[in-house]
């Protein structure tokens, strides 16, 4: 029975790999648990991994530290990938707005942290690490680890604990929050959900088809690619009818004549000016141009073709190839305007609208192959890891402090993650992944994550709480929780007129916290809270590892 006790008891490989296991399996499954309605989810890997290690199990220190960091660096990635394409959109009209509510959120967090270290005399590396459970900012704990270590040359164990203590409240803290929020400002969800249809109703950014008849005489005669130059305005005309002849999709060379008939793709912001230009709207809806142009067909067609990707539709040239032409452009769930240098990425989804063998063969060039995205890139995601540990490694010194800053193994791939996902198809780099693929590397990675901490934290616990101030820790971590939200919750409320769906996106996505978000999206009835969890992420996760770096250099004695 020696093999038993080796395995349990051990340091090889296969005691390591039985541990984690454990520790990952019983987490999960604990996290499915819900209390009033709101489970913790897959971060009770941290507390099975405390409960673990408080009974004596051990990992060795050097294997630990490397799946700790690695389970980050997967996790920090897999995020970037995942919110990169619509970061710089999302600073487009309210966007500023929500990104500078969030920069409130977090700025009056560091703020609360400091006078309660300031009162209290509690070590500024176990107030970060409160602060950090306090608003369940995991790559936060991760930066201040190892800010510290960098710093000491040692760890400092009160770190994680001090999140582990603040997290579990901090969780129920923002449901509460929000609720509270509704009850203060006696917000109607019913109400919410008539104003959301009318700011949908007016949305700038949607695409509009909208039938032209041409008039304008300064027009009379040019070719498309001509009028374009003109206006100067982002817009695409699908289908052209001159006279009663047969109708044609147009193309560059075009020309337009009086009464001649166009259908025109434009957003609402360029919509009128466009017509203007043009000539006058006609009532001739999307069924009567399917009507006379019985031999065209419009389609849907994914972009599967690594040889695409980052190509402009200019030069894919099916208009002149094939007699076709891209109306709209759909990259994750928002329709683009297919302007001639728009660079096709892998996974968009293009509108093509042409004869049926026209489009067969387009579908060729294309790809339209579902089973291609399945798989999967590893080559662009490890570039973009060995690009990120590189950016977090060099150091950054600002006056007056004695260490100089880096981003880390959080921050580092963290920005070369959301660079990537944008720029990278520039450079022809493939950096599109299914969602469950990469959802799949990101719960890896924070579940290796968790389980090393907890697994660092468990050994001393339970005596921090019973002797070391830990239920200190719990109420300081529900003060830097619940102030700074419930602050900016009633600014955006009050001053900047935030629907209450908006809101509670906002309120989620500033404490990076996903529970949160799914009480938010499981009673709004709609993914409003989801898109401004997504707008704020980015920007709230760079500056929760940065502030949580910042506090250990300059205040850590």
């Amino acid at each position: 029975m020696n093999w038993i006790s080796e395995l349990l008891n051990g340091t090889g490989v296969a005691h390591t790999v039985l541990l984690f296991a454990f520790v990952i399996v019983a987490g999960i499954g604990l996290g499915k648990i819900k209390i009033f309605g709101v489970s913790l989810g897959i971060t009770f890997v941290l507390f099975a991994g405390i409960v673990v290690s408080h009974f004596g199990f051990r990992i060795n220190h050097e294997i630990m530290h490397f799946m700790k960091e690695f389970g980050l660096i997967l996790f920090v990635y897999s995020v970037g990938l995942q919110v990169g394409p619509g970061f710089f959109s999302s600073f487009k009209k309210g966007g500023i707005t929500l990104n500078m509510l969030a920069l409130t959120i977090v700025a009056l967090g560091v703020i609360t942290t400091l006078v309660i270290h300031f009162i209290t005399n509690v070590p500024i590396q176990t107030m970060v690490g409160v602060m950090s459970g306090a608003v369940t900012n995991t790559p936060g704990l991760g930066a201040a680890q190892q800010a510290f270590s960098d710093m000491k040359g040692e760890g400092d164990p009160t770190i994680a604990m001090g999140y582990a203590v603040a997290y579990p409240l901090a969780v129920v803290g923002i449901i509460m929050t929000i609720i509270l929020l509704k009850y203060v400002f006696r917000i109607s969800p019913d109400r919410e959900m008539e104003e959301l249809k009318n700011q949908t109703s007016n949305n700038e950014d949607r695409i509009q088809l909208t039938s032209v008849e041409v008039s304008n005489p300064a027009i009379f005669g040019k070719n498309i690619g001509e009028i374009h130059r003109l206006i100067d305005r982002p817009f695409v005309i699908s289908r052209a009818l001159h006279g009663d002849s047969k109708i044609e999709v147009p193309s560059s060379n075009t020309i337009l004549n009086e009464k001649d008939k166009i259908f025109v793709a434009a957003t609402p912001r360029n919509r009128e000016a466009v017509i203007a230009f043009l000539g006058k709207e006609i009532d001739m809806g999307q069924k009567e141009w399917d009507i006379l142009d019985s031999h065209l067909v419009s389609r849907r067609i994914l972009i599967t073709k690594s040889a695409i990707n980052g190509r402009p539709i200019r030069q894919l040239g099916l208009r002149s190839n094939f007699g076709v032409n891209i109306t709209r452009v759909n990259r994750s769930g928002v329709d683009l305007i297919a302007d001639p240098n728009l660079p096709l990425q892998i996974g968009d989804r293009v509108t093509v609208v042409g004869n049926e063998n026209a489009l067969k063969n387009v579908e060729q060039v294309l790809g339209n192959q579902m089973k291609r995205l399945n798989e999967p890139n590893l080559v662009p995601i490890f570039i973009g890891i060995f690009l990120g540990i590189v950016l977090g490694s060099i150091p950054i010194t600002f006056p007056g402090i004695p260490q100089p800053v880096k981003l880390g193994l959080a921050g580092g791939p963290l920005i070369v993650a959301i660079l990537i996902s944008i720029f990278g198809p520039k450079y022809h780099l493939v950096t599109y992944t299914t969602m469950s693929a990469n959802l799949m590397l990101r719960e890896i990675g924070i579940c290796l994550f968790l389980a090393c901490v907890g697994l660092e934290a468990g050994e001393k616990f339970v005596a921090t709480i019973v002797d070391g101030g830990g239920l200190n820790w719990i109420g300081y971590g529900v003060i830097i929780t619940v102030v700074p939200l419930v602050i900016t919750g009633v600014i955006g409320r009050i001053f900047f007129k935030l629907n209450y769906f908006t809101l509670m996106g906002l309120l989620a996505g500033s404490t990076t916290d996903p529970p949160a978000l799914a009480y938010s999206n499981a009673n709004s009835g709609n993914d409003v809270p989801a898109v401004s969890y997504a707008t704020v992420y980015p920007l709230t996760m760079f500056l929760r590892v940065l502030s949580a770096q910042l506090l250990i250099l300059f205040f850590c004695k």
